[in-house]
């Protein structure tokens, strides 16, 4: 994975938990860098390494960090620089999960060695949708609700994010059903 994820998950850790919870964390997962850049590539094992160790730490399971690291990383990348890219991936929740694979596909011009994933979203209802998720990567499925939920608060939509269907329990691909209500604008008094 990219430096830019793990920096995230450091300065998701740094803000929600404080330096030394960092340092701990980093040193259970056997991370010596003090740092990580962007653009360069990482082995995935030291990611999962620091997300492992994070869930010893904060006690925390492993899928509950990466559902709070989802949330973190819609915020976190838009003020990394990629805020005018979202902007341009849809003003609604629907639109901006159909458009993933074009975000995805844009942000590879800059990250050449991205293997990013792949989603397909239907609409089922007026307020349902069903977004299908594929990944070369194993156990990311539960960031995808966090992204899904850092959506939700980015669009000023109220979402309920449950999975249905698991590669971790055979299926082919991951499926999540996401029931969703825009919120209503504030009228200015």
């Amino acid at each position: 994975m990219y430096g830019l994820v793990n920096k995230a998950i450091h300065d998701m850790i740094c803000t929600h938990h404080g330096p030394e919870t960092w340092e701990k964390i980093k040193h259970k997962a056997e991370v010596e860098a003090d740092s990580f850049i962007s653009m360069e590539a990482y082995p995935d094992d030291l990611t999962h390494r620091l997300v492992k160790a994070a869930s010893d730490v904060l006690a925390l399971s492993p899928s509950q960090i990466m559902q709070a690291f989802g949330e973190f990383w819609v915020q976190y990348t838009a003020q990394e620089g990629y805020g005018e890219l979202m902007e341009m991936s849809g003003d609604t929740l629907p639109e901006f999960l159909q458009n993933l694979d074009d975000l995805h596909t844009r942000v590879g011009v800059s990250f050449q060695k991205l293997q990013p994933p792949s989603f397909d979203c239907e609409e089922t209802t007026a307020q349902t949708l069903h977004l299908h998720y594929r990944s070369q990567r194993e156990g990311l499925s539960p960031m995808v609700t966090g992204l899904v939920k850092g959506l939700g608060t980015r669009l000023h939509t109220d979402v309920e994010v449950t999975q249905v269907q698991h590669t971790s329990e055979g299926a082919d691909h991951d499926e999540f059903v996401i029931h969703y209500t825009p919120k209503e604008a504030e009228t200015p008094e």
